[in-house]
């Protein structure tokens, strides 16, 4: 908001991954994304959340904040839900837990105050029931939170999935009447090798498989980053994977890469295409 410092997302705040969904009901259109406060670095980690009458906008913005506070995630063990064995969690400088701290310390640190959301997406399911997938727990773990049925909120319904795994830019889709998700490892803005995984249930639980990249520069994702998985319209059965190219020197030149999803089994199989056309998939 220009000339307004005390707004959420002032200019000069940091706004990513936004995701758009149609409901039906509302005749909306839903904007979710990833917002850090103006001048707060990566602390904030906040989901924000505006609406629209056409896909294009004017989006109006409701609100941003931190996710489910208060709330135990549905598969948290019980005797987890409580504070008493939390002693608190040091900074993370990698991405691996500090020693002899549990993911669910990690949780626990946030409880009242809510999740932190950074990388997210946002997935309808065929019964129209959506859902907020982002990194949690400082980018540690993963969380699939039921947004209420306008998708304008949280149910407080929510899963912790991948605990202690370190992911970023998640993407999901629906197959078979299986879900599948693709992810990448945390390594800032240098690309790395993409993650897959498949699950009966969106709440799992999830079998991670194996990096979906073939050929050359599969270890890099072919130097891009998942961003969303894009049903094909008209073609059931077919979707397109979205990547980022990030180029950090130079944010605006960012570029992006499609390429159509194979299968070999359960496994996604991403196979580089200098061309390829819709029509052949």
């Amino acid at each position: 908001v220009e000339g307004d410092n005390s707004h959420p997302i002032a200019k000069g705040c940091i706004l990513e991954r936004p995701k758009v969904v149609y409901n039906k009901k509302t005749k909306k259109y839903v904007m979710w994304f990833h917002l850090e406060l103006k001048g707060k670095g990566y602390g904030a980690a906040y989901a924000g959340v505006a609406t629209a009458d056409k896909p294009t906008g004017p989006f109006t913005f409701l609100k941003a904040g931190r996710v489910n506070p208060g709330k135990w995630p549905a598969n948290m063990d019980k005797k987890d839900q409580t504070m008493k064995t939390f002693k608190g969690v040091p900074g993370l400088t990698s991405s691996a837990l500090p020693e002899g701290v549990r993911s669910e310390d990690m949780f626990k640190k946030d409880f009242e105050k809510g999740q932190m959301s950074r990388d997210m997406t946002i997935f309808v399911d065929d019964n129209g029931k959506a859902y907020h997938v982002y990194s949690s727990e400082e980018n540690s773990t993963t969380h699939i939170a039921e947004l209420t049925p306008d998708y304008t909120g949280h149910t407080g319904k929510f899963v912790r999935v991948f605990p202690g795994r370190f992911m970023e830019a998640p993407a999901i889709f629906k197959h078979n009447g299986k879900y599948y998700f693709i992810a990448s490892g945390c390594t800032g803005w240098a690309p790395n090798a993409a993650r897959s995984a498949v699950a009966k249930n969106i709440a799992g639980p999830w079998t991670e498989l194996k990096n979906p990249c073939v050929g050359p520069k599969a270890g890099r994702t072919f130097d891009g980053q998942s961003t969303y998985i894009l049903p094909v319209h008209g073609k059931p059965g077919k979707f397109i994977f979205m990547a980022d190219i990030w180029r950090p020197q130079n944010a605006i030149d960012g570029r992006y890469l499609w390429l159509p999803i194979q299968f070999d089994g359960d496994q996604i199989k991403l196979e580089w295409k200098d061309e390829w056309k819709l029509e052949d998939m």
